[in-house]
């Protein structure tokens, strides 16, 4: 029977990263840096409504794009910190993560045959989805650029059937932002093109040299971009599933068609959590923010006098030193890491083939595994 299941989605790969999470198991002595996962709590006073929400019964449907009380908190919260304006009542819906944000995205915008430019090395949960909806990912090699998607480059691979490009910044896997200089010029290329902007912005909260900037707050490009969010990385909520997509009134209304068939209405119960974060933890992040930069510090100087190649990250909580020096794959060095020194990181090619030669650490770890790590690697490299 296996010959009927739909070929889509027998071809999709499960994501490199949870396969060498997955890996780790086998090495119970085994340091992970692979998982973005904040090591912090989920923030008391959230979990107090978690819990408040149980006990008052509060499990029952919500409307389909979330509370409303809800929605009102999510687009005051871009509004104060990001300069976006969403109308709540028909431009905000409450997802199940950022990950459902973008599937719902996706199949409301692409069609058989579609192009959807990405940024080379990229998160891979882009192309499954992109796949799923017969469109096709059309990667950039940003390598040269910092690992930046410019104007230049997405010009060079615009054709006429360019439906949508994915600006996901502060980026897994390299942590490089866009600065509103570099936002400006691809609005000016954009603004007269009839192509979607989807733009991830999960790791918004976690920008550490100045404030982050959303492609949705220039004017002309308002009216074409689809911004995701959440909450899993600015409060630490990942398994409380709450994500949210901000999009004009023309988009979100089909979009919400396919959320309503596919989940109904994100978990209450993290609804009213959520509602408390917004709320009344605005600054939630600044700690955990304040903590990955000291972070990201260490592992930066740590890679540099081993004599990696590597950038410094400006947001999220990873970094992507380049191995290629050693003459071995992303994987093969993963792997001969994993059994010599028992430390795993995530081989660059599970983010397209613009990772490979590269690796992907996670800093979303207390200091004292990271040294731990670290010290590991720098054995290990010692040994090549």
């Amino acid at each position: 029977m296996e010959n009927l299941i739909n070929d889509r989605v027998k071809n999709i790969q499960i994501s490199g990263i949870r396969k060498f999470y997955n890996l780790v198991v086998n090495y119970k002595d085994a340091v992970s840096l692979t998982i973005g996962q904040p090591d912090f709590t989920t923030p008391e006073h959230v979990k107090e409504a978690g819990i408040r929400a149980i006990n008052e019964n509060k499990t029952s449907y919500t409307q389909n794009a979330g509370l409303i009380e809800l929605r009102k908190a999510a687009a005051d919260f871009v509004y104060n910190k990001y300069g976006l304006l969403y109308n709540p009542e028909n431009e905000v819906i409450t997802t199940n993560g950022a990950s459902e944000a973008l599937d719902i995205t996706f199949r409301t915008i692409l069609s058989e045959g579609c192009e959807v430019i990405l940024p080379g090395p990229v998160y891979p949960g882009y192309e499954p989805i992109i796949k799923l909806c017969g469109a096709e990912p059309v990667y950039i090699n940003t390598c040269n650029s910092g690992f930046k998607l410019t104007a230049e480059l997405i010009e060079s691979h615009i054709t006429d059937n360019t439906r949508c490009i994915v600006i996901p910044y502060p980026s897994n896997p390299t942590g490089c932002v866009l600065d509103s200089d570099e936002l400006l010029k691809i609005g000016q290329l954009l603004k007269d093109k009839n192509i979607f902007i989807v733009s991830d912005e999960i790791y918004s909260e976690l920008t550490f040299d100045g404030k982050h900037n959303s492609i949705a707050s220039i004017p002309d490009l308002r009216n074409k971009t689809i911004v995701i969010n959440g909450l899993s990385k600015s409060h630490s909520m990942t398994g409380w599933r709450i994500g949210f997509t901000f999009a004009p009134e023309y988009i979100t209304k089909h979009m919400l068609k396919v959320h309503q068939y596919n989940a109904t209405c994100a978990s209450t119960i993290s609804q009213y959590a959520a509602f408390e974060a917004l709320k009344n933890g605005l600054n939630d992040a600044e700690a955990m923010r304040n903590e990955y930069r000291k972070r990201r510090d260490y592992v930066y100087d740590r890679l540099v006098s081993m004599g990696l190649d590597v950038n410094k990250p400006s947001g999220a909580f990873y970094i992507f030193p380049s191995v290629k020096k050693f003459g071995l794959t992303s994987f093969e060095f993963a792997s001969k890491l994993l059994e010599q020194e028992r430390v795993a990181v995530v081989p660059g090619d599970a983010f397209s083939i613009y990772g490979e030669g590269y690796i992907r650490i996670s800093y979303a770890y207390s200091m004292e595994i990271l040294e731990e790590g670290l010290n590991r690697l720098q054995k290990f490299i010692l040994s090549l």
